[in-house]
């Protein structure tokens, strides 16, 4: 069976987009699963499990819940090194490229070294990338980092590039949670152009119409929280 970034790669190089829904075990409903589950767009193609901050052992049961419900492949998308379950399938190994806090550069990943060395997690280096969204968001307060600014384009393309150059399998532009400005259409292409990677983008995209520009602005993977979380999706 292909890997899970083996498909996602394939699908980076036949430009078929792939949608990933991301929930947040800390506000995720367990009572209204079925209703959340039955509600999502049948085109989503995984599902992500993280937060900023998340109550210890909540990661592993929601993943579990998940497992329930859906048959779609579960990749954490962790804030901190306890929530890693080998419940799920996947883990976005991330580096907080932008910031300069060793923490989410290297220590983090280092606490987390000895649960990983005989984990059966697909495990997925990726560099991330937080972006101004127009507002605060939680990973610039847990972080203590600060987003790059929407208008500084190069520092955002070249950060991108020295992520793949260090060995990164994925680039993660992130606006943040609820965010009131999604990553411009400008910065998706500048780094689609630049990286040859696959490309995801999150943070503040709340329709269709957004959806559908960050794919053509060259997004291989587009994740959605909290529109779907408060279904205000449309």
């Amino acid at each position: 069976m292909a890997s899970i970034y083996s498909n996602l790669f394939q699908k980076k190089i036949s430009r078929e987009a792939s949608l990933a829904v991301l929930i947040d075990p800390d506000k995720f409903e367990t009572v209204n699963a079925t209703q959340f589950f039955d509600s999502l767009p049948s085109y989503v193609t995984a599902i992500f499990v993280g937060g900023s901050v998340v109550e210890k052992f909540k990661t592993e049961e929601v993943v579990v819940l998940i497992k329930k419900y859906s048959n779609l492949p579960v990749i954490l998308f962790p804030g901190n090194h306890s929530q890693i379950t080998e419940k799920a399938d996947a883990l976005l190994f991330l580096s907080l490229i932008s910031g300069r806090n060793p923490e989410y550069l290297i220590e983090q990943q280092v606490k987390s070294a000895g649960q990983l060395k005989n984990s059966t997690l697909e495990i997925i280096p990726t560099g991330y990338i937080l972006i101004d969204g127009g507002n605060e968001c939680a990973v610039h307060r847990v972080s203590n980092t600060l987003p790059i600014s929407q208008n500084d384009v190069e520092t955002i393309v070249n950060t991108a590039f020295a992520g793949e150059l260090s060995g990164k399998k994925l680039i993660y532009l992130e606006a943040g949670s609820g965010a009131k400005i999604p990553v411009s259409t400008e910065i998706i292409s500048k780094v689609r152009e630049n990286i040859s990677i696959p490309l995801i983008v999150g943070g503040g995209i709340r329709s269709k119409s957004q959806l559908e520009d960050a794919y053509k602005a060259g997004a291989d993977i587009v994740v959605i929280g909290t529109a779907f979380e408060n279904n205000t999706f449309s």
